[in-house]
């Protein structure tokens, strides 16, 4: 069975937020979760948001244990773009984009085969 979980509009960069996110694919939910909490990023705050809520899905809806689930995928995709300006030399303007990400976390309760 297969439970996921979404955070959208997620202010940082889909960069930034993939890092973290190809870390703990694979990984047991909990052992996740754990190292999670010890990477200082902004990054690894949403990835483990996302995480818990994928958890407490499988917890409330599907009635599974925490214990068994593993990370399936977690899959970072683009969201929409800022554009904004800032100020620049003799009264130009230079643009800049604040970016956004979409985070999808996929858990398992099944055993991956390799």
């Amino acid at each position: 069975m297969e439970i996921q979980s979404l955070t959208k509009y997620a202010r940082m960069s889909p960069k930034k937020v993939r890092e973290i996110a190809l870390e703990i694919q694979g990984r047991n939910a909990a052992s996740a979760l754990e190292m999670l909490s010890f990477i200082p990023r902004k990054s690894a705050r949403l990835v483990a948001k996302t995480l818990k809520s994928a958890v407490a899905n499988a917890e409330n809806n599907n009635n599974l244990s925490s214990d068994d689930l593993i990370i399936k995928k977690a899959v970072v995709e683009q969201g929409p773009v800022f554009k904004r300006f800032r100020p620049g030399a003799r009264g130009t303007a230079k643009p800049y984009r604040k970016r956004t990400s979409h985070i999808r976390i996929v858990l398992s309760d099944e055993v991956p085969t390799k």
